[in-house]
């Protein structure tokens, strides 16, 4: 055993203190603290650092926890290597995912891009967020997605497995990891459930919804909103984040951002006289300000996103029976099945992705002349249904 007047006595050569722990002494005097072990059948050592900046005692400390790691079956050169890799972070899965998010950001609405990261930082990182991405194997990724999918939320797990593809693949990209783990695992997890946005696609019950709307007598922002959102049948976060500069009432005309959409591409919704009437009466009232229905906590931010289905519910048409989501649905099937329009009018209408023949996406003006016949036709015959007209299948419209 040493004690610290040894040390500052000795000499150059090795001076055991027991159980693998040693100091060198250099033929130029500096005291290097060692450490001899054995694992996986081969001798190794490690450096614990320089005596007086290590002391006795701390050499000790850590001969204790090399020891530990030891009696758990980890390397404590390799333990220290990782450690190392964590502190500086550069190559752990969440400094690669991180740097992957912050590249995909811009290409996502803000919320859409909260949630993919609040997945990480929930699901992900806790479990190998630290782990040298080259080094993770696909049992461990499939570990932390089999830990979401056990809890029942399977469509989670999916959209988790999809992420972490993307960074391992963004991994690969940038040199931090030769292959993509996850590409091992398809079909690995159950497969989620059916989920389709409630919505009614019977004109004669549809009808009676838009009465239902027409009787609201809740908020005027509110109510504008309910109305519009069968005509324009946009997203109900397009709808409700909808401001007066988007909007050219006398062209009769509505462009939303590429920030605003799901694709990231400007998108035009043409207006018929019907939503055209609605959109003026709502800019008597806040055509002053940045958005067509502001929260009533403040002008400064729109409609809060629960308030078209807290309305609906207020109708007596809870989440089974119809959601403002569903409007899309509604609008895309009797289009197509009772008004006959061509589906990719429709299709390009809803701001889905269609391409051409040569596989080229079409741009936000495709078909608009055709579009605003559409539009125009869909706000008539909602009309007639709002009146409890019988419904007469139309010819080939717009072709």
């Amino acid at each position: 055993m040493l004690t610290a007047k040894a040390i500052t006595a000795a000499g150059p050569g090795k001076h055991f203190d027991g159980g693998g722990l040693y100091l060198e002494v250099t033929p130029k005097g500096a005291r290097l603290w060692r450490l001899k072990y054995r694992h996986g059948g081969k001798e190794k050592r490690i450096s614990f650092g320089a005596f007086p900046e290590v002391s006795l005692k701390e050499a000790r400390d850590r001969r204790a926890d090399a020891r530990q790691l030891l009696r758990n079956g980890i390397d404590p050169s390799a333990q220290r290597q990782e450690d190392r890799r964590a502190a500086t972070g550069a190559d752990t899965f969440e400094a690669v995912a991180r740097e992957w998010f912050a590249t995909k950001r811009s290409e996502w609405v803000p919320a859409h891009g909260e949630r993919q990261l609040r997945r990480l930082e929930v699901h992900v990182f806790p479990m190998m967020g630290r782990r040298p991405l080259a080094e993770i194997t696909p049992p461990e990724a499939l570990a932390v997605l089999r830990r979401i999918e056990e809890r029942g939320t399977i469509e989670t797990a999916h959209r988790v497995f999809w992420i972490v593809g993307e960074v391992f693949r963004f991994g690969v990209q940038t040199g931090r990891c030769a292959s993509d783990p996850t590409r091992d695992l398809r079909g690995a997890l159950r497969s989620p459930p059916e989920k389709n946005h409630a919505a009614i696609t019977e004109p004669k019950q549809f009808g009676a919804l838009l009465r239902a709307i027409d009787s609201y007598m809740g908020q005027p922002t509110t109510a504008w909103a309910l109305r519009l959102a069968p005509l324009v049948f946009v997203r109900p976060g397009e709808l409700r984040q909808a401001e007066w500069s988007e909007i050219d009432l006398d062209a009769a005309t509505w462009t939303i951002p590429a920030a605003k959409m799901k694709l990231r591409r400007d998108h035009v919704v043409p207006l018929a006289a019907q939503a055209v009437a609605i959109f003026r009466e709502a800019h008597v009232l806040t055509g002053r300000g940045r958005y067509v229905f502001p929260s009533l906590r403040g002008g400064d931010r729109p409609m809060s996103n629960n308030t078209l289905n807290a309305a609906l519910k207020r109708l007596g048409y809870g989440s089974d029976d119809a959601v403002a989501h569903g409007f899309r649905a509604t609008a895309r099937t009797m289009l197509d099945e009772v008004l006959h329009f061509r589906p990719d009018f429709i299709e390009h209408q809803l701001a889905h992705r269609v391409q051409d023949a040569n596989g080229r996406a079409y741009n936000r003006t495709s078909f608009l002349p055709e579009r605003r016949e559409m539009m125009q036709a869909w706000a008539n015959f909602l009309d007639d249904l709002r009146k409890g007209a019988d419904v007469v299948p139309l010819r080939q419209a717009g072709a």
